[in-house]
């Protein structure tokens, strides 16, 4: 039966992207301009009675046209796709290796460490697993097929972003996530990563001054290597194809990686509180898209948190970095645990139904588990628009100690583990074993 595809046009390169590596490559599409969102009735209406801008003839003769056209072999034909690559490019000169690089967008676009075999030797005794060894499988959105990848071409991305053997247990862990740090979305996020255990003392992380800043090698060239990594082993990241995000993430060039500060929190470890011991190395790997930050905890602290924490998505969650100095006297407020903290930013964090409804993730993927009588969604739905409603449910709220207590800072993220509906494999847990790659 025929059928056809609307779009906006600003998607066509990532449609024509997306139904290629899905085996339709004549899917039928037909196409309107850019934006829909915001647009009064008659300038809707006026996309639909003018011309597809990508096919340049009017919109509604597109659509009839594939609608009635009879289906035939070709377009029932799919189309094998050839995944195969050499394992050495040709030896060429420095200068032209690295913009071989950068023409097949292999790079971040910072310059990066040519992976010689020699290079990715010395890299591999990092680990005792086998080059040929399947770490795991990454793609850029849910609706793309996910590729494989092995030890050795993790090895070769940490090598091109500068990292050391000794990095490499961490480095495969999130490569064995699922999760990757290039996801593709319109509203660009970045990926978050947090080390845990004593790997982060034995390859000299930074979890105190300026931990999420420039000033570790380790946090640096790890973050760039799971980056690297995902963008390389997942297909592609590439600009209107694999990649959409509207304005982009600078966080994305080292992937915020840095160890919880275990020794200055007042509070169980990250890994700990989600299953691992004490004495086990674990990495954690969060989507994050901006962050609010302040300091100190004053009379007004309970305000300034639900104002913080207001205008964020529901859906989305939120992470909060706290300085040791902000989580010891949230532990002299009486809340004792990070658990403690995350309860009551649940029942304070508040925002009237009509706000609540009118947030984008809210509209689009809270309003689905209410429509299917998931709770408490379903009884927010019929909310009156100025009952207060809880901004995040507990489990989209995480708590990391981070920082050098040189100021009682702290952050609220907005993100969280990636929603297990856009997981490859909705049981994969965002926080996964380093000792099982060393």
């Amino acid at each position: 039966m025929p059928a056809v595809a609307v779009h906006a046009d600003v998607f066509s390169r990532l449609v024509d992207s997306v139904v290629r590596v899905n085996g339709m490559p004549r899917a039928r599409r037909a196409y309107v301009p850019t934006p829909v969102m915001g647009k009064a009735p008659a300038e809707l209406r006026s996309y639909i009675e003018g011309q597809d801008p990508v096919h340049g003839r009017p919109f509604m003769a597109e659509l009839t046209d594939a609608l009635t056209r009879p289906v035939d072999q070709a377009d029932l034909r799919g189309v094998e796709l050839d995944r195969s690559a050499p394992r050495l490019v040709d030896a060429d000169t420095e200068d032209n290796l690295l913009r071989l690089f950068e023409e097949n967008r292999w790079t971040d676009y910072l310059p990066i460490v040519l992976p010689t075999e020699e290079r990715v030797e010395a890299m591999m005794a990092g680990t005792s697993r086998g080059r040929d060894e399947m770490v795991g499988s990454l793609r850029p959105t849910h609706y793309r097929e996910a590729w494989q990848f092995t030890v050795e071409k993790v090895a070769v991305n940490a090598v091109m972003a500068g990292a050391r053997p000794e990095y490499l247990p961490v480095i495969l862990a999130l490569a064995s996530s699922g999760f990757s740090a290039r996801i593709s979305s319109t509203s660009s996020m970045a990926a978050m990563a947090v080390v845990n255990g004593p790997i982060r003392n034995e390859i000299g992380m930074n979890a105190g001054l300026g931990a999420l800043g420039p000033y570790s090698h380790a946090n640096a060239t790890i973050g760039r290597a799971y980056g690297l990594l995902s963008q390389n082993l997942q297909g592609g990241s590439v600009l209107g194809e694999t990649y959409m995000g509207c304005q982009g993430n600078s966080y994305a060039y080292n992937s915020l990686t840095f160890a919880e500060n275990e020794e200055g929190s007042p509070w169980r470890p990250y890994h700990e509180r989600h299953g691992f011991a004490l004495g086990e190395s674990a990495v954690t790997s969060f989507q994050v898209w901006g962050n609010v930050w302040t300091e100190g905890l004053r009379a007004t602290w309970e305000e300034k948190v639900v104002a913080m924490l207001a205008a964020m998505e529901p859906f989305l969650g939120t992470v909060l970095l706290l300085d040791p100095l902000v989580a010891r006297r949230f532990v002299d407020l009486g809340l004792e645990t990070a658990e403690d903290l995350t309860a009551w930013v649940h029942e304070h964090a508040r925002i009237p139904a009509r706000l609540y409804w009118e947030q984008y993730t809210s509209k689009n993927f809270v309003r689905e588990d209410a429509d299917l009588g998931v709770e408490p969604f379903a009884t927010y739905a019929s909310a009156a628009p100025d009952d207060m409603l809880p901004v995040f449910q507990p489990e989209k709220i995480q708590v990391v100690v981070v920082g050098g207590s040189s100021n009682a800072q702290w952050s609220a993220f907005m993100g969280g583990p990636l929603d297990s509906r856009f997981r490859n494999n909705p049981d994969d847990p965002p926080t996964v074993s380093v000792d099982a790659w060393r």
